[in-house]
């Protein structure tokens, strides 16, 4: 053995830095954690054993710890952890493997456990079983789906998202997601429920699923809309709902654009494009050659898009890759013995031309996919900003004229099958919008006649039944009561005519700043339809929340991060969703 009989067979070792690695000129006695000098020679060392320890230097002493134990005990930091230490640390590694959908398997990770050991000093901690954990994650779930229960119950309207998504095992999942304006005017969404369904997916069943979630949690008198895609059976299975239904406006404009995509002049540069992003993708050499002339042009480094051809905005990230690459492309290419070829000077004005017009569908469409804010109110303003953009100009050469005409026409159909009359009713009650721009000037004072009417039945809903007495009342009173009753009748319906004209009468707000903030300062002036637009403006103008459900979801169940058990996953996804909003 070299380097002081390895310190005199495992009494000694290095001193660690503070940063990594060790001082190579001290080292630490394991037994009472004194620091030596040590320049190759051992005296010293064996006279601190003999003298102090009463120990055989020639013998190893006896670990029954791993590595990590030895530097904690060396160190002087070895601890061992109470009862409700570990247990609280249980349930910091339960909500982390929850929120961040880590494997449950990774509590016997041995890298973990020396981790956990390090910094909790505790040389002998034990992480929690597999077991531990999944107990631990349900218990988790019920206490979190008991809060989001009770604040449901709170909002005064909920409206949902629902879609259903095939695993790779075959198995069918309908994913739900909530969303809801709370007594803060703050706009809340999560998950609802990851749920495994057997039957098929037709329409009757589809209603009855839905009508189940709600059920489930209670609010079947409070659900006002339901966001789906345009799937046949999700159209039909929304007729034997109670409830309203808002089919998505992303999937609107992703069918718009692929029909004006389809058999246009820009088929045969996309054909192009797809041809040469392919040989790259296939040739790890072509790529290393890409990278070196991406350097050599003073261009960062990246892979092409490759798209896909169900996916627009594949074909949008495709273009712009290859729009970025073009010389370093080229200059590959060339010095190639291949036949493919780049696209021509012409064909990447082309290029231009559609990534143009397709940055506005990107635009439109990420401002109606989110959920933190409010988007069904903005699907009219963006409907009509798209049809501005999209309308031809005596500059436009032929083949822009027809995927601007196409797209019109195409997304003009999609609209009118769309839930207008609702999106209306939505887009008036945000006070960035309410002047109705976005709407024909014939069809404004419809609009609001809705909203009025809105706000009277409210008040018809709100009236309380006058209870039956067993005596009975005289004449004259009755009649009496009658004429009160026609006069408040009159007062209330001008009350709340001139409630709607006050609101219409308030000056509309920046686009950019935030209606919720403002319902939120003017709810108590408006109070009658305060209500009302929480309701309305609650509703998500997309399915995409609950594409985003499945995106984890699959991530869960295609990794095997979980028993595939619908339980397991609903749990996992719910508390990803519910725990990832806090923080």
């Amino acid at each position: 053995m070299e380097k002081g009989t390895e310190l005199l067979h495992g009494h000694f070792h290095y001193k660690p830095l503070p940063y990594g690695g060790v001082d190579g000129t001290k080292v630490v006695c394991i037994h009472c954690k004194g620091v030596f000098s040590y320049h190759r020679s051992t005296s010293s060392l064996k006279y601190h054993l003999n003298a102090i320890h009463s120990v055989d230097y020639s013998k190893s002493p006896t670990i029954t710890n791993s590595g990590e134990s030895l530097l904690l005990t060396a160190c002087g930091r070895s601890t061992t952890l109470d009862k409700q230490k570990q247990d609280e640390l249980t349930n910091a590694i339960t909500k982390w493997i929850a929120t961040n959908c880590r494997p449950i398997s990774i509590v016997e990770d041995v890298g973990l456990r020396n981790m956990l050991r390090i910094a909790t000093s505790d040389d002998k901690y034990k992480p929690p079983s597999r077991r531990t954990v999944t107990r631990r994650i349900h218990e988790l779930y019920e206490v979190e789906r008991t809060i989001k229960a009770m604040a449901l119950q709170r909002a005064p309207a909920v409206a949902l998202t629902g879609d259903y998504w095939t695993s790779l095992g075959n198995h069918n999942h309908l994913g739900v997601t909530v969303h809801y304006i709370d007594e803060q005017w703050e706009l809340q969404s999560h998950a609802l429920t990851v749920m495994k369904t057997e039957d098929g997916h037709f329409a009757e069943t589809c209603a009855e699923h839905f009508i189940h979630v709600a059920q489930q949690w209670n609010v079947s008198d409070k659900v006002s809309t339901l966001s789906t895609d345009s799937a046949r059976n999700m159209i039909a299975g929304a007729r034997h709902l109670p409830f309203e239904h808002v089919p998505c406006v992303a999937h609107s404009l992703q069918r718009s654009v692929t029909v004006s995509l389809l058999n246009s002049a820009f088929d045969d540069v996309l054909a192009k494009c797809r041809e040469v992003v392919g040989h790259f993708k296939r040739s790890p050499a072509s790529a290393a050659e890409l990278e070196h002339q991406q350097i050599e042009h003073g261009q960062k480094k990246e892979s092409l898009v490759q798209d896909i051809p169900t996916r627009w905005n594949s074909t949008l990230d495709m273009i712009k890759s290859v729009r970025r690459n073009e010389q370093p492309l080229r200059d590959v290419l060339t010095t190639q013995d291949t036949e493919i070829a780049m696209p021509t000077t012409a064909e990447m004005d082309n290029l231009q031309r559609l990534e143009t017009l397709l940055e506005h569908c990107r635009d439109v469409t990420e401002l109606l996919g989110g959920e933190k804010y409010v988007s069904c109110s903005v699907v009219l303003p963006a409907f009509c900003h798209l049809s501005r953009v999209m309308e031809s100009s005596d500059d436009d050469p032929a083949y822009v004229v027809k995927f601007k005409s196409t797209f019109r026409t195409d997304l003009k159909t999609r609209e009118e099958n769309a839930n207008i009359a609702y999106l209306k009713i939505a887009t008036a009650l945000d006070p960035r919008f309410k002047d109705l721009k976005c709407v024909p000037r014939a069809e404004r004072a419809e609009v609001w006649a809705s909203v009025t009417n809105l706000v009277k039945e409210q008040r018809v809903v709100a009236e309380q039944p006058v209870e039956a007495t067993t005596s009975e009342p005289p004449k004259k009173k009755i009649a009496l009561l009658a004429a009160s009753s026609e006069s408040d009748s009159e007062q209330e319906e001008d009350s709340v005519e001139n409630g709607v004209r006050r609101y219409r009468a308030e000056p509309t707000i920046s686009t950019e700043a935030c209606p919720l903030e403002w319902w939120s300062k003017h709810a108590g002036s408006h109070c009658r339809l305060a209500s009302i637009a929480q309701k309305y403006l609650a509703t998500p103008a997309t399915s995409v929340p609950c594409e985003r459900l499945f995106s984890l979801a699959g991530h869960i169940v295609q990794k095997k991060r979980v028993s595939l058990s619908s339980e397991n996953v609903n749990d996992l996804v719910c508390l990803s969703s519910w725990l990832g909003a806090e923080e």
